[in-house]
């Protein structure tokens, strides 16, 4: 019998597309499994967090990255992701979400706001679906934003990854809301989660957890 790893556990390929298309709705487990530990490690960094001018916001889109780009986020929370508070690895994020040994998703400070990095595939962003860095389609990118400024973008290491980096809030929503993006965030995540174990379990927030997963359905 093979041995199935990452979300095949629990979504067969199917699946998982059909919810990258926003297809379909997945049903998640009920109750999370929760590691009272870990909990309480990480409850002085949130309550510093709290006291960011940018708290507010920082919850409000970290709650709907986990609404909307993670699949069966109850199930898989903390194996197969986790989101780190004021990680104390290099670039001062204030929040992290990470999968098997990816970063997908980071908000930091900018002024009395925020901007956020997300990871993606380069070929879901160039004009041809190559892996070409000199076809990176900037003009969708900058229609995906309040304003073309809001936008710019990196090349990480990696053969197929590419970094996007957007400024304010209205603009990371707006690049959370549009189907395009959101497919491509989708599909990132997925790819990671699919390669097992997430190395990062022991930096997992609950406290940022809960706010990810408040109201979550589905």
């Amino acid at each position: 019998m093979v041995s199935l790893t990452g979300l095949r556990r629990f979504l067969d390929l199917q699946q998982q597309r059909e919810w990258m298309q926003g297809q379909t709705i997945l049903s998640d487990a009920d109750e999370r499994s929760e590691s009272l530990e870990l909990r309480f490690k990480y409850v002085t960094r949130f309550e510093k967090l709290l006291r960011r001018p940018q708290a507010q916001q920082v919850l409000d889109i970290i709650r709907d990255y986990g609404h909307h780009c993670i699949p069966i986020p109850r199930r898989t929370e903390r194996y197969y992701w986790s989101v780190s508070c004021l990680p104390s690895t290099p670039g001062k994020a204030l929040v992290r979400v990470n999968a098997s040994w990816m970063e997908l998703f980071s908000l930091y400070a900018d002024g009395e706001g925020i901007r956020a990095l997300f990871l993606v595939h380069l070929s879901d962003f160039t004009t041809d679906h190559s892996l070409d860095r000199g076809r990176v389609d900037e003009a969708f990118l900058e229609r995906c934003v309040t304003t073309p400024e809001d936008v710019s973008y990196v090349f990480p290491r990696g053969e197929d990854i590419f970094g996007i980096k957007v400024r304010g809030v209205s603009s990371i929503s707006k690049v959370l809301g549009a189907p395009r993006t959101l497919r491509a965030i989708r599909a990132f995540n997925l790819t990671h989660m699919n390669r097992g174990r997430n190395a990062y379990q022991a930096s997992h927030c609950y406290s940022l957890a809960d706010h990810m997963l408040s109201g979550h359905v589905g």
